[in-house]
């Protein structure tokens, strides 16, 4: 039987505390690292260990025992000290280190490093609202990369009553349609050809940025 994996999360602020509690939500040993009593205080109460420390402090990492952690998230809002913690988790050896970054600039500094993952949380939440702004028809979008995404979207009413291969949705829109949610939230993973859509499905695409924007438009101009 495997090791449960051990995590580290330096920095309290709203990112860290959610990537925290979501962390030992889903039944993982997490280490809760700031600067701030009074966030550490907080912290006690869900974090599996929580300890106040200077994340830019070599010496204070390395004897928490840093070393021991799989994955460390850093979540620090001021740059220079996102860089050192970083550089300090790289330099202990942890295998996975995922950094919050503030702009594309810091992105590049850490990436250089050799740091593992390099989030935007507030980029990717307003890409997210902006496209659940712009068009009525879509629940949800989430950015995968610079270039795809996933989104899910209402069936319009021209698409009940067909099936997926009638509306053809690669050719057609440049998308594929990975799932369909139907009542009651049931969930038909990978869809056949010859499945039909019904009113109030809402089907889950992935594809080009550009092809679910396009396809957005066109729901717009059905409704």
């Amino acid at each position: 039987m495997s090791m449960k994996k051990q995590y580290v999360v330096i920095g309290l602020g709203r990112f860290g505390t959610s990537v925290a509690k979501t962390l030992v939500d889903q039944g993982a040993d997490v280490l809760v690292i700031d600067s701030s009593e009074e966030k550490v205080d907080q912290a006690i109460n869900f974090a599996t260990h929580a300890v106040q420390a200077d994340a830019t402090d070599e010496q204070a990492l390395k004897s928490l025992g840093i070393r021991n952690f799989d994955v460390a998230c850093v979540c620090l809002g001021e740059i220079q000290s996102s860089i050192m913690a970083a550089l300090i988790c790289k330099e202990q050896g942890i295998d996975l280190v995922l950094v919050k970054a503030q702009s594309e600039v810091h992105a590049k500094v850490l990436y250089k490093m050799g740091v593992d993952k390099v989030v935007f949380p507030e980029r990717d939440m307003g890409i997210r609202v902006a496209h659940n702004l712009i068009s009525s028809n879509i629940l949800d979008f989430i950015e995968l990369s610079d270039d795809y995404g996933i989104a899910e979207i209402e069936a319009l009413p021209v698409w009940v009553g067909k099936t997926l291969i009638d509306l053809d949705f690669r050719k057609k829109y440049g998308v594929n349609i990975i799932a369909i949610k139907g009542p009651e939230n049931a969930i038909n993973v990978s869809p056949l050809p010859g499945d039909v859509i019904a009113d109030g499905d809402v089907l889950v695409v992935i594809g080009e940025e550009e092809s679910i924007s396009r396809l957005e438009q066109r729901g717009e101009k059905q409704r």
